[in-house]
């Protein structure tokens, strides 16, 4: 089968040519894959991952996130950030600024950002993975380069979840969502909210942070599949609990298997020691010189 990848060399862009992609990836999304981080069964790890109870810091970040994350709030990040007019640098400058990085709402590592990027990166390699999924593994935390321009926490990293409609049960620390001021708004309280059924994931509004910045970042780079895991792979109130579903088009619910899979990198693949760095910034710098220009926007 040939590559549906063309690259146009002299501006660095991508077109993806023959969707879906389906045949370019080695595990199905239903099946665990091989190597020792990521061969447990989904309930046996979410006895390890995820685990909320031992640090009342995370409890403590999550209340104000929740309390924070408006309609309001939302829209002005938008503004904001959407014109990438803050920085042009490489996709490696933008990794050696996670190397400064520590998400204070993850409950699993306290590694660097860039360790769990290689971490990450690693896993889906040693699975065979096409060469894109690598690479997103490795860069699909970069838009936490936010709190590097002094963001705060609580509006760069977490859990992502809708704002302009009623609030899932599911969402991780529900109960501090009552803090919100659109918690009791006549119409974002309502279970469709600001919202149409059916209206597809890009026409809704997720808690910004991280994921919605990397993926106007890096939109002009990389295939359908690749942006969609970076946009929405905080959203675990639907992609793990599968909440949100009247929201979901045609496209979402191609695309979430994508999501669903790449889970398993992103959040199976954490432990406590770091990965060679010295050792594999050889293959990963010529990753990413695929895929993107020396520079970019931010």
């Amino acid at each position: 089968m040939t590559d549906s990848l063309t690259f146009a060399a002299s501006r660095g862009d991508l077109v993806w040519n023959e969707p879906p992609y389906e045949h370019l990836l080695v595990v199905p999304p239903a099946q665990s894959t091989t190597n020792s981080t990521t061969s447990k069964t989904e309930d046996t790890v979410d006895l390890i991952f995820r685990d909320y109870q031992q640090d009342t810091s995370i409890a403590d970040f999550y209340r104000e996130n929740h309390e924070k994350q408006t309609v309001t709030h939302v829209l002005a990040m938008k503004a904001k950030y959407e014109p990438l007019d803050k920085a042009r640098m490489s996709i490696w400058e933008a990794l050696e600024v996670l190397d400064t990085l520590v998400d204070d709402s993850d409950p699993d590592t306290h590694l660097s950002q860039m360790a769990h990027a290689f971490q990450s990166a690693e896993a889906a390699r040693k699975d065979n993975q096409p060469d894109w999924l690598v690479l997103v593994a490795l860069i699909h935390d970069l838009g936490k380069y936010l709190l590097h321009r002094k963001e705060p926490q609580w509006t760069v990293v977490g859990d992502t979840f809708p704002v302009g409609c009623r609030y899932s049960d599911k969402i991780v620390y529900r109960d501090f969502l009552s803090l919100n001021p659109d918690h009791d708004h006549p119409v974002y309280s309502t279970e469709h909210g600001m919202y149409t059924p059916g209206c597809g994931l890009n026409a809704v509004h997720l808690s910004y942070g991280h994921d919605e910045y990397l993926y106007h970042v890096c939109k002009s780079y990389l295939p359908p599949q690749a942006l969609y895991i970076i946009r929405f792979h905080s959203f675990y109130s639907c992609h793990r609990e599968d909440e949100y579903g009247w929201l979901l088009s045609d496209h979402d619910r191609a695309m979430m298997p994508y999501l669903k899979m790449f889970n398993q990198y992103d959040l199976y693949s954490k432990a406590d020691t770091p990965p060679c760095r010295e050792t594999l910034e050889p293959f990963y710098k010529a990753l990413v010189a695929k895929y993107f220009p020396e520079k970019i926007d931010w």
